[in-house]
C-alpha cells in the first residue's frame, strides 16, 4: 500500500511538467486516436495495431501507453505522490478500463503490457473505484456503438 503523505510542491511540479508532455502536439494527436478512436474488443483487434510497426496508429499506441506507464513507474519509486496522481489524471484509468477485458490475452503474449498501471490501480482504493466507474462507461460506450 502507498504511505498517506502530502504531495510536496516537487509532485505538484511533476504533475504540470507531465500534464505539459501531453499537450504536445504529436502527443495530442496520439491522446485523441487511442482515447475516442481505438477500440479494440478482442485480442487480435488489439495486435493488429501492436504489430504494425511502422504505422501511425502502432506508433501513436506505443506513445501513448508508454507514457502512462512511465508516469505509473514514478509513483510506484515514490518519485510522485500516488494519490495526487490519481487525483489528476483520468486517461490513464480510462485506457486501463478499455483494454482491462482483453488484458489477460494481451498479457499471454505481453506480460507486462500495462503492468506498472495496473500495479498502481491495485495498490490504491481510490484507482480502483475510478476503473470501476471507467468500465461502466466504456461498456456503455461500446453498446451504444453497436446499436448504431
Amino acid at each position: 500500500m502507498f504511505e498517506t503523505t502530502l504531495a510536496t510542491t516537487a509532485d505538484a511540479e511533476l504533475i504540470l511538467r507531465l500534464y505539459e508532455l501531453r499537450t504536445e502536439a504529436t502527443m495530442r494527436e496520439a491522446r485523441a486516436w487511442i482515447t475516442g478512436k481505438f477500440f479494440p474488443r478482442t485480442s487480435d483487434e488489439f495486435f493488429i495495431v501492436a504489430n504494425a510497426r511502422g504505422s501511425q496508429e502502432n506508433a501513436w499506441y506505443r506513445q501513448v501507453t508508454s507514457y502512462w506507464e512511465m508516469a505509473a513507474a514514478f509513483v510506484l519509486h515514490g518519485a510522485l505522490n500516488a494519490d495526487l496522481f490519481v487525483d489528476c489524471n483520468s486517461e490513464p484509468f480510462f485506457l486501463y478500463a478499455k483494454f482491462l477485458p482483453i488484458l489477460p490475452e494481451i498479457r499471454q503474449k505481453m506480460p507486462t503490457f500495462m503492468s506498472k498501471l495496473s500495479q498502481v490501480i491495485e495498490q490504491s482504493p481510490t484507482a480502483k473505484a475510478i476503473v470501476e466507474q471507467m468500465s461502466k462507461n466504456v461498456a456503455a460506450m461500446l453498446a451504444a456503438a453497436d446499436k448504431k
